[in-house]
């Protein structure tokens, strides 16, 4: 029962980053990933803040502030560089190398430190290979696509290690703190790219929209971080991609491959074994 709390918690953050990519994949089509990312950002930001003044939250440490700061930093510019990736039409082969990575890594990490059993061992390797089939395509190898997606599953590697760090303070400001390095340094690299380019009142909207779910998404995981192992935490998240293919099968109504269906299926049996004692 320990566990339940945060594997709750990372089903809110699945739900929350899976919507949160697909409205971002619809909007990036038309408007530059980092001014995309900036304008999202800049929405989480926005909410977050009136949120936790609304709720009198209280301020965390500057500890935790510091490590925010630091998590904002990589995530921000992992979440554009994953939008460059969207706009390109090669998310099917970046999505696995990004899911393994961001929570390879970090599971890894906690795992040398804390050890693990071999049932969320087994847990571990059939989400991997779920995220990898669900987000799999038939494309030729694309060193570019290749490299974005190893700088963007390494950057969300790194956030989600620096939150880690942050410890226990409020996950609410801890995600301002975040937000605010991640607004910075995506609107800083648009800036001085001179890609600013042209948004229109649709895709501002939606990013912004991206941006509230994303950070209700962070939020959540932030809280589970906080309350559980970050081994589970980072590979039960990464199932996100599960939620924007199904959106995509809704809504863009985009074809479920045999392989992307076997995806699902060992997605759903990792679950319990991942949140298993």
């Amino acid at each position: 029962m320990s566990n339940a709390a945060p594997i709750g918690l990372c089903l809110c953050t699945i739900l929350s980053w899976g919507s949160s990519n697909f409205l971002g994949g619809y909007a990036s089509r038309r408007a530059n990933p980092f001014v995309l990312s900036a304008v999202s950002h800049l929405a989480a930001l926005a909410f977050m803040i009136l949120v936790a003044g609304a709720l009198h939250v209280p301020f965390p440490s500057r500890h935790a502030l510091l490590w925010a700061f630091g998590a904002g930093l990589a995530g921000g510019l992992a979440l554009a560089i994953l939008y460059g990736s969207l706009s390109s039409g090669r998310m099917g082969l970046a999505a696995p190398v990004v899911a393994v990575l961001s929570s390879g890594i970090p599971a890894i990490v906690t795992m040398v430190r804390e050890g693990s059993r071999a049932t969320r061992l087994i847990g571990f390797a059939l989400a991997i290979l779920g995220v990898s089939l669900i987000s799999c395509t038939e494309d030729k190898t694309d060193k570019k696509a290749i490299t974005l997606a190893v700088l963007a599953g390494c950057g969300f590697a790194a956030y989600s290690l620096s939150i880690k760090q942050a410890g226990t303070g409020s996950a609410m400001w801890i995600e301002v703190h975040s937000r605010v390095a991640a607004f910075l340094v995506t609107a800083l690299v648009a800036l001085c790219g001179q890609k600013i380019g042209h948004l229109d009142q649709r895709s501002g909207f939606w990013a912004a929209t991206a941006g509230l779910l994303d950070t209700t998404g962070s939020v959540a995981f932030v809280r589970a971080s906080q309350s559980g192992r970050l081994d589970t935490v980072v590979v039960v998240s990464s199932l996100y991609p599960v939620v924007t293919v199904l959106l995509a099968l809704i809504f863009l109504r985009e074809k479920l491959t045999r392989w992307k269906a076997v995806g699902v299926c060992a997605t759903i049996v990792a679950l319990p074994l991942v949140a298993g004692q």
